[in-house]
């Protein structure tokens, strides 16, 4: 307890209606949570829309994606946006086997401009996955670079590569692609000593 005259003391109860300073706090807390919602609700239209705008939290940096699993098991996972796929299921325990990770040979900035980034791609083509084609996410990945395609091709047989096959560790999450579905299929035996 705090240790105020009386007088104050009381003034203190009877204003927060707490008697101790764990409460105080916790009432103080909710009595604002109370007043920014009374705010929010009585707000006039153009009010409520600026206050919509509301500084980004960690959850809007973050989507859940469901992986299925060979057998044909579903697991929800969460995401950070900016993240590879790759980082994203090793984090929540989702075996893709080794990585291929290499830096991107370019990243397409807009319609009209492709930056060159000079990495060498993909390393390896363990981390196969495919993705829902149509989801609105995979539309706006960018498209495999050449070494991606090539790795898929060299480590996968041909009728296992399809056109939503991607490698895990060149797949940047993006933030449309909450409700995504992963397909993690049968891994190729890396593990030879």
């Amino acid at each position: 307890k705090t240790h105020l005259p009386s007088t104050a003391k009381s003034r203190q109860e009877r204003a927060t209606g707490c008697n101790n300073m764990f409460a105080s706090s916790a009432c103080r807390v909710t009595r604002a949570a109370v007043r920014g919602a009374a705010r929010r609700t009585l707000a006039s239209p153009a009010v409520a829309s600026a206050a919509a705008l509301d500084p980004p939290s960690v959850f809007d940096s973050v989507v859940k994606l469901t992986i299925i699993d060979p057998s044909g098991a579903r697991r929800v996972i969460p995401a950070y946006v900016g993240s590879t796929l790759y980082d994203a299921c090793d984090a929540n325990g989702v075996d893709l086997g080794p990585a291929s990770y290499g830096d991107p040979e370019e990243k397409v900035r807009s319609s009209t401009w492709t930056e060159p980034l000079y990495g060498s791609g993909a390393g390896s083509g363990f981390d196969h996955v495919l993705l829902q084609g149509n989801h609105e996410g995979v539309k706006a990945l960018d498209p495999p670079q050449s070494n991606e395609l090539k790795q898929l091709n060299v480590y996968w047989d041909e009728d296992e590569v399809f056109p939503e096959s991607r490698l895990a560790s060149q797949v940047e999450i993006n933030d449309k692609m909450d409700g995504m579905v992963v397909y993690v299929p049968d891994r190729i035996v890396d593990d030879i000593p």
